[in-house]
């Protein structure tokens, strides 16, 4: 018996999931669903889907398991038009960079039996330098050798979150189990400022004054600093992550804020060797870090063992045996 997996949003993530389980297709029957339809239609070319579905309901109708591949701003509305659609044991995930929010859609649109995992997938060490985005990014083993932080909320059975683990191991990737709170905090920080600071620089350089002869000499500095806000999403997406995450984003813009204050300050008080201790501290760390992510070896630093993958029968067996409990209990 297959296993049916509806990947609504057929971007880098999404794409990326179909393709990392091509070699399951004994096992698994890959469905895609995009708002463009050439879109879905490329990522069945590339062999990540085994059928495109242009309506949504029909696409999650028979899904065991739901993945939400969306920009922030559209997965309310999606959770909310395929709800009534979705059977009895069915488990929905995301993968947005924000999610105490769509826990709490989820509660309000995923009742009677129907399940709510959130995934927030972390890149493979190798292509953390890969300029491109959209599904030309995407890559069988663009999760290996990264973490993948699992939430939910209390109800939700031990199978779905045992379910969201195995196919975490699946794709390549360690499982990390967190909170919902401190995800959202962790990503304010690495993945929605990065963004925000991208355009910050682009929004006082670009078109102000001294920007005409400026543009001809802004180098590789300039390009990787601003490439972010062309890379990791369209601007709405990245206005409903940040909003939606208020307090998170406000607090780590403050404290930039503080740190180029600093910087300023040094500058402006003409301390060499204070600034020349903050930037040493900051390329260190930098240096520090890319080490650490190239390596990968977070199970050893943290003192535990690695986990063999599951078999993909294991995985597969579980999703199916939610759908065959005779109360589920709602989330």
């Amino acid at each position: 018996m297959t296993v049916k997996i509806t990947i609504v949003g057929m971007g880098q993530i999404g794409t990326s999931v179909g393709l990392a389980l091509a070699e399951k297709t004994d096992l698994v029957y890959r469905v895609g669903h995009d708002r463009e339809l050439k879109i879905a239609q490329q990522a069945q070319k590339m062999g990540a889907l085994d059928k495109v579905s242009i309506n949504l309901p029909s696409a999650v109708s028979e899904a065991d398991l739901v993945l939400l591949s969306l920009p922030t701003d559209q997965i309310r509305e999606t959770m909310s038009v395929i709800a009534a659609d979705l059977k009895e044991g069915a488990v929905v995930m995301d993968t947005a960079p924000v999610k105490e929010v769509v826990l709490s859609w989820a509660r309000e649109f995923l009742t009677n039996g129907r399940y709510y995992v959130g995934l927030t997938p972390v890149i493979n060490p190798i292509y953390l330098q890969n300029h491109d985005s959209g599904i030309e990014a995407a890559h069988a083993d663009l999760f290996r050798g990264g973490m993948m932080a699992i939430v939910a909320s209390p109800p939700t059975p031990s199978e779905a979150i045992k379910l969201a683990s195995d196919l975490t191991r699946l794709l390549g990737s360690t499982p990390l189990f967190a909170d919902p709170v401190e995800v959202d905090s962790l990503m304010a920080a690495t993945h929605i400022l990065p963004q925000l600071l991208a355009a910050a620089l682009l929004n006082s350089t670009v078109d102000q004054p001294g920007w005409r002869e400026a543009r001809k000499l802004a180098g590789r500095a300039f390009a990787e600093v601003t490439g972010p806000i062309v890379q990791l999403g369209e601007p709405e997406a990245l206005c409903s992550a940040a909003m939606l995450a208020r307090d998170n984003v406000l607090r780590v813009t403050d404290s930039v804020i503080a740190a180029l204050q600093a910087f300023r300050n040094d500058i402006k008080n003409q301390e060499d060797k204070a600034l020349t201790q903050r930037l040493e501290r900051a390329r260190n760390g930098r240096e520090r870090w890319w080490i650490e992510r190239q390596a990968a070896n977070w199970a050893a630093e943290d003192g535990a063992s690695d986990v063999e993958a599951p078999k993909a029968s294991e995985i597969f067996g579980r999703l199916i045996g939610l759908g065959r409990k005779p109360k589920p209990k709602n989330l």
